[in-house]
């Protein structure tokens, strides 16, 4: 392949995602550069050439001139803040694809008020919910439940803005944060209030280029802080691929009943979908229903799919952006994944930045392992250091779910630092 058929590629975003999207971006042949947001996180800094100008929503002029000027032909957009903020509008162009949903399709995850009520008209199964704007009328609709439900900021919250309260002074504490406060900003100032549903979860992931659905692997998210599902809810503690409690007559029901009519509901609103899809789901006794949809890949279920990921991850990005999934095949390794997410000292509340890491190199080294940087960065002597809550997601493929398991263990026993937090009971 010669240059003039490579394509060069931005990625906007910095998480343990980004890592995985990143190295996938850099194994394809047909890459020419790669270009990046973030090279503050150290496993980005090594796959690609840092952007040097701002990255943000008041200045996105400077990042459509940027790409003019390095001729980036795709750009991929990681995180879903600047899906919300109409990245992926304002820098498509004629000569310029970009994978991710435009601004009014992110609204599918921006606002789950809206999400709700998209659901509800397509007859989508869903939990049963009210919305608020007021802190008065939500406590008191709390308490005339018999059971505590389900509590949600209806924005974007970095994925602590759910609840399942244990207690009336939990419930009502997370709506005063919302509705009262300024915990959240912007994402709280409304307030989806849920039945609770019961069963297991699952995260159902697809591609949607406007017309065609295909659907990925399958994983499964620990949301919770710690074993057993006990503590505070997180951005995920860990994943594994694919997801055991989801057979084909299950996925057949989950795409007839919700993938496919949530793309033709947005048909009808005038949306023209074309990214990822994801749907969390919960598998009731009455079968599957929402929990919620992202427009992106989850994190960590992206590190725990992705080293699975055999096909060339820059071929399927152009096929979404064109409309044309219909021609393409993924291919996926057969075998299981799992990934362990360690997270740093006072996570998810206060998280600890600056603790000396140390071990990666050991954990890489393990046959079928790969260490994604999330939080970290580098200190002046070149050391790992904490930057952020989840630090790093240890993945590992084996032949069975029980190999994976062990050795994604193995790799992230290799890795210490000052007060690390890390399940025991991924994929166990």
């Amino acid at each position: 392949m010669n240059d003039t058929t490579r394509i060069n590629v931005l990625l906007i975003g910095g998480g343990g995602r980004e890592h995985a999207l990143a190295k996938a971006i850099a194994d394809s042949p047909k890459l020419g550069r790669l270009h990046i947001t973030h090279p503050q996180n150290p496993g980005l800094a090594k796959l690609g050439t840092p952007v040097d100008v701002p990255v943000g929503k008041a200045e996105i002029y400077r990042l459509t001139q940027y790409c003019d000027k390095h001729k980036i032909g795709l750009v991929v957009i990681g995180p879903e803040n600047p899906l919300a903020e109409g990245f992926a509008d304002a820098l498509a162009a004629k000569d310029r694809l970009v994978f991710g949903p435009n601004q009014q399709a992110a609204t599918l995850e921006a606002d789950k008020v809206w999400a709700k009520q998209l659901m509800r008209g397509a007859s989508i199964p869903t939990a049963e919910s009210r919305d608020f704007t007021n802190l008065d009328r939500a406590i008191a609709y709390v308490e005339s439940r018999e059971e505590p439900p389900v509590l949600k900021a209806a924005g974007l919250a970095a994925g602590k803005g759910v609840v399942l309260p244990s207690a009336m002074d939990e419930a009502v504490a997370f709506l005063t944060d919302c509705l009262g406060g300024k915990k959240f900003g912007d994402a709280g100032r409304k307030v989806l209030i849920e039945e609770r549903l019961s069963g297991p979860e699952v995260s159902v992931l697809s591609l949607v280029d406007g017309r065609n659905i295909y659907v990925l692997e399958t994983a499964q998210d620990h949301k919770r802080l710690k074993d057993n599902d006990d503590g505070p809810n997180t951005g995920g503690m860990g994943a594994f691929s694919p997801s055991t409690r989801i057979d084909d007559r299950t996925m057949d029901i989950v795409q007839r009943e919700i993938l496919v009519p949530t793309i033709d509901a947005l048909k009808r609103e005038g949306i023209d979908y074309r990214g990822v899809l994801y749907a969390g789901l919960m598998l009731t006794p009455a079968g599957p229903k929402v929990l919620e949809y992202n427009v992106r890949f989850g994190d960590p279920e992206c590190q725990a799919i992705f080293p699975r990921l055999k096909s060339d991850f820059i071929d399927i990005c152009i096929a979404t952006c064109t409309g044309k999934l219909s021609d393409i095949d993924i291919e996926f390794d057969e075998r299981p994944s799992c990934c362990v997410v360690l997270a740093s000292d006072g996570y998810p509340e206060s998280p600890k930045k600056g603790d000396i890491i140390s071990g990666i190199p050991d954990a890489e080294a393990i046959d079928d392992v790969v260490v994604y940087h999330a939080g970290t960065a580098l200190d002046e002597k070149g050391n790992f250091v904490t930057n952020g809550g989840r630090v790093l997601s240890v993945v590992a493929v084996g032949d069975t779910p029980k190999a994976a398991n062990t050795k994604a263990y193995e790799a992230a026993s290799k890795i210490s630092f000052a007060g690390m937090q890390m399940r025991t009971d991924i994929g166990g």
